[in-house]
């Protein structure tokens, strides 16, 4: 009789855990498809990183609902019940935090992908709003365990002062990378050479260091305050598309209006036909120089990015070579005439 009693007393308990689990199930393998469907179909991103973020979360959510149901339903002691409340809030109040600074840090990502009067996109801002969610959610959590938060606030105000003293060069290069990101002078994706020497692509801002990958593929970290300081040649700045000038020099004997109209039909072939080359571009060439043993001039060519002019120089190099022997026009190799005088 007392075991089917206690049966009895499980029964709802164990309906409410289950059937909390059978609509998490419902509810992640029906509904969030569904909406997810419809959230495709819109133009508004929000509603995909929603969505893509509460997968899994809901059906965690529904569990825990039904295991307070569960509790409310079996007799038991009040401190007892009073205990797992508190771990149960406490756990909601910590996955939800962590969904919404996933969900804030996914938007943030998303607005700074499509606009273009923001900063550029770094993890630095990234942490920072994970860092205010998280500890927000942190002093709710607090409250909510009847911990009074004011007092810790009011110490950690106190104790701001030493830790900013004791993290100065922290705090330094953490400014510094706001200030390099919110001047916009410098951002991921832009090819960049330090006053050191240093030079490649950043590929991203952090609190503490940026890194810059050279075209070694080698991976370059400076500081953020060192970076702040230093002066940078970003090659991305104000656009992307840049000039190249190569230096030839042909012989003096040379037609130089020949060498002219030679030169910019091959500089021409090779914007049309080289990527990264800009087709639409008009090449020229400034002769500029009566060299010891040549008439030396620059061949003004355009690119799309820095990277690019390599394999522009390249292909020029080759081309032009080929067509100034079938057109001979030489070019000479560098000569020094010595005179000699007896007494």
């Amino acid at each position: 009789m007392r075991d089917s009693l206690e049966i009895t007393v499980l029964i709802l308990p164990l309906a409410f855990f289950a059937g909390s689990i059978l609509a998490g199930l419902i509810f992640e393998k029906i509904v969030l498809r569904k909406l997810k469907k419809i959230a495709e179909k819109t133009k508004w991103k929000g509603d995909e990183i929603v969505i893509s973020e509460l997968r899994g979360k809901t059906f965690f959510w529904f569990v825990i609902a039904g295991i307070y149901l569960a509790i409310l339903n079996i007799p038991i002691r009040e401190d007892i019940f009073n205990i797992l409340q508190k771990i149960l809030l406490v756990i909601i109040i910590a996955s939800v935090t962590i969904v919404f600074a996933r969900i804030a840090v996914g938007f943030v990502n998303s607005y700074a992908r499509r606009a273009e009067d923001v900063p550029p996109l770094t993890s630095i801002f990234s942490n920072l709003v994970n860092v205010l969610i998280l500890a927000t959610g942190i002093l709710i959590i607090l409250q909510s365990l009847d911990i009074p938060i004011t007092p810790m606030l009011t110490a950690f105000g106190v104790g701001g002062l030493a830790v900013a003293l004791a993290l100065q060069d922290t705090l330094s290069n953490l400014f510094s990378g706001l200030h390099i990101i919110i001047s916009k002078q410098v951002g991921p994706g832009d090819y960049v050479k330090l006053d050191t020497g240093e030079a490649g692509y950043v590929t991203d801002i952090a609190w503490r260091n940026t890194t810059i990958r050279a075209i070694s593929n080698n991976m370059i970290v400076v500081p953020n305050s060192k970076l702040a300081s230093a002066i940078i040649t970003n090659y991305c700045q104000p656009e992307k598309e840049m000039s190249v000038l190569i230096q030839v020099g042909v012989s003096y004997d040379s037609d130089l209006e020949k060498v002219e109209k030679v030169t910019i039909e091959v500089a021409r072939e090779v914007m049309e036909k080289i990527q990264g080359g800009i087709s639409e571009f008009e090449p020229f060439i400034r002769y500029h120089t009566f060299g010891d043993s040549s008439i030396n001039f620059s061949v003004i060519l355009r690119t799309r990015e820095f990277v690019n002019q390599y394999i522009i120089k390249h292909e020029f190099i080759k081309k032009l070579h080929k067509r100034y022997q079938k057109e001979s026009i030489e070019i000479p190799f560098p000569i020094t005439t010595v005179y000699m005088h007896k007494d």
